[in-house]
């Protein structure tokens, strides 16, 4: 297992190490104590899920308010996406710094955003299977989001036409105005 660093704190870009030959291949997709030495320090999943997108599907940017405030450890199945994490913890030296990076069935790459990072991700495939693993159950009434399109952030969402959204994706505010994480 290959762990990256990116540029805004907290990030990681996981690739493991894969087996393969003539019948196929074979991967730890996960193991408790390689991603604990990784991100440095505990961490415990709650949830898995899976999400499937048509190309063009534009799912985000989405976060968990205090005191469930989900980390994801993110990877693509089937199909590509781009995936993005923007840092919302107001008082945060990298506060509105993003990142985005192509997870796919064949780079199987993983992608750890931990709490206090909006989320979001297109479907660069005709379609695309995310699974991802969380830190905290689901709580609607915690969910935020931000605007993925927010001119503040200036993200070049890689994108032919307009995207598909949810109706709350599509009134997400911009950053500026959004739920503060503290």
């Amino acid at each position: 297992m290959k762990v990256r660093a990116l540029d805004v704190p907290g990030l990681l870009l996981i690739e493991p190490a894969v087996f393969g030959d003539g019948r196929g291949f074979f991967y730890e997709s996960y193991s408790k104590a390689r991603f604990d030495e990784a991100v440095g320090h505990p961490v415990d999943f709650v949830q898995d899920n899976h999400s499937r997108s048509a190309k063009g599907v534009l799912r985000g940017l989405h976060y968990q308010l205090p005191p469930r405030a989900q980390g994801k450890l993110l990877r693509v199945v089937s199909g590509e996406v781009w995936d993005v994490a923007v840092d919302v913890r107001r008082g945060s030296p990298s506060f509105g710094q993003w990142e985005a990076v192509v997870l796919s069935a064949d780079n199987r790459r993983q992608f750890w955003v931990p709490p206090g990072f909006a989320h979001g991700f297109v479907a660069l495939s005709p379609f695309a299977e995310l699974l991802y693993k969380t830190t905290d159950y689901y709580a609607p009434e915690l969910e935020r989001a931000v605007a993925w399109n927010d001119p503040a952030l200036a993200i070049p969402w890689p994108l032919d036409g307009a995207p598909t959204l949810s109706a709350k994706d599509a009134a997400a505010p911009p950053l500026a105005r959004a739920a503060p994480f503290a």
